[in-house]
């Protein structure tokens, strides 16, 4: 009998538990004087770095629009059809803009009980009304309607037929003042020939003045981006989505370091090349090279590292998330393309510590699910209130895809047992508005800048020092000895 030895080397890979960042000399004197301003892709950045999760218990319309006026970014999940993607990216479009370009608007004969429906439906206060020739004869507001109980009454008969409007090429400034001297909320934009062009609102101009670190676009509107698959009809989608103002697409795929990826990316460059695109996920540098020559603007690195993700326990691969980050980035530089970090940020101290290892933003899932802005409704259980959060490889998920994908399929036949979950659905407690979780973050992150000794994520990345830490130190970086209130 002849033995055989056999050496193994093993890579040691680190997550975020196991490290800190060493504290430098700082100049800070104040951390509002730090800089979060950093790139999501190759030709987008934003103001802060923080980008909510393409998962249907994170992100629709609602998220995106809190995290794009706090200046990061929302990805709108792709498990609905394609009108109904395009319409949430449209909501966040319109939500507030230096002018709406595709105000909404409604014909003089119409009802009344249409024109309600048209405004609770896309949450709005007023409609423009246009003649056949796109003319504007008209706006129609909430206080015309409010008292009126017959809903067949037509809407010439409540319009406002005499509408103070401007022309196109009318300043912010401008319509500010036409809004105060005629004391009016909404003021259509109009061409030489009298057709609707766009339309300024009072609370969009309030709106820039409260949010002035907004996330926007050339055009003044929201930043949005929306996900699509890798099979059926991700190119058709895709199209759908960028003409109605997505500014990023993102390639959505658990293993992103695949044929299925790589060739829906090359796909998707060679029929949209101005696209922002951006895919993943992947765990190591061999994975970002690949996908950055298949023509990415940004890689989405973490594999089995989200709250609700059981990647690891089903397959047994995985990479623990700073060791992944890390590998990713150096071949990110390579090519000047962005790395995101998405999984397993549980606090601001692992987002800080995220970008320092230079990541450029980082994807938000379990944090921001449960809160206001999130989809679905809030369930109460022992007195309390949750909502429901999943995994976008979860059973139930898998299920209902394989179900869009294939609505003619029959059931009869299927095997529950082919579907083999990766995530778990779950319960996470209700939070309230993501916006203190957002402003707490990047509180959290400024500090972490600071304690670097650097002004900008761009310096933390170069100062950065880590430490790593055994269970003592970790047991050690949390309250003990003491009764937390």
């Amino acid at each position: 009998m002849i033995w055989i030895k056999v050496i193994l080397y093993f890579k040691e890979g680190l997550t975020f538990d196991d490290v800190l960042l060493v504290p430098k000399k700082s100049p800070i004197v104040s951390r509002s004087q730090t800089s979060l301003k950093t790139r999501l892709s190759s030709n987008v950045s934003l103001n802060v770095p923080i980008i909510s999760a393409n998962m249907d218990s994170v992100t629709e319309s609602r998220m995106a629009i809190a995290l794009a006026r706090e200046g990061g970014i929302g990805i709108i999940h792709r498990f609905m059809t394609i009108q109904d993607q395009v319409e949430q990216v449209l909501k966040v479009k319109r939500s507030e803009s230096v002018v709406i370009e595709q105000p909404y608007t409604i014909g003089p004969t119409s009802t009344i009980k249409e024109a309600n429906s048209l405004m609770s439906e896309n949450g709005i206060s007023g409609l423009l009304v246009k003649d056949s020739n796109n003319k504007l004869c008209g706006i129609l507001t909430r206080r015309d309607t409010v008292f009126e109980r017959n809903l067949n009454v037509l809407v010439s008969d409540l319009m406002t037929k005499d509408v103070v409007s401007a022309k196109v090429g009318t300043t912010i400034d401008q319509a500010k003042e036409i809004l105060h001297r005629n004391k009016i909320e909404k003021l259509p934009v109009i061409n030489e020939n009298g057709e609707i062009s766009g339309l300024i609102t009072g609370k969009d101009i309030l709106k820039m003045e409260e949010y002035p670190n907004a996330s926007k676009d050339k055009k003044g509107r929201l930043l949005v981006g929306a996900a699509v698959g890798v099979k059926g009809d991700y190119l058709e989608r895709t199209e759908s989505l960028l003409n109605n103002g997505a500014d990023v697409i993102v390639v959505d795929i658990a293993h992103g370091h695949s044929d299925n990826a790589i060739n829906t990316v090359k796909m998707i460059k060679k029929a949209f090349p101005s696209c922002e695109l951006i895919a993943g996920n992947i765990a190591t540098g061999r994975g970002t090279e690949d996908l950055i020559k298949a023509g990415v603007d940004a890689v989405k690195v973490g594999v089995g590292s989200g709250s609700i993700c059981i990647t690891r326990i089903v397959t047994g691969s995985g990479v623990p998330q700073l060791t992944a980050i890390i590998d990713s980035v150096k071949m990110g530089k390579k090519y000047d393309i962005p790395i995101i970090s998405d999984g397993g940020t549980r606090t601001s101290g692992d987002m800080t510590k995220a970008l320092a290892a230079g990541s450029s933003s980082v994807m938000i899932g379990s944090m921001f699910g449960g809160t206001d802005e999130s989809p679905g409704k809030t369930l109460v259980k022992n007195g309390k209130k949750y909502k429901m959060y999943r995994g976008m490889a979860s059973f139930y998920a898998a299920l209902g895809r394989r179900y869009r994908e294939n609505p003619d399929s029959s059931s009869d036949n299927e095997d529950l047992n082919d579907y083999v979950p990766e995530g778990v659905e779950a319960m996470v407690p209700y939070k309230g508005s993501v916006i203190e979780i957002i402003r707490q973050l990047v509180g959290g992150v400024r500090s972490g800048l600071s304690y670097c000794g650097a002004n900008t994520i761009g310096e933390m990345q170069e100062n950065a020092e880590f430490i790593k830490i055994t269970l003592a130190g970790y047991k050690e970086s949390h309250p003990h000895d003491v009764d937390v209130i």
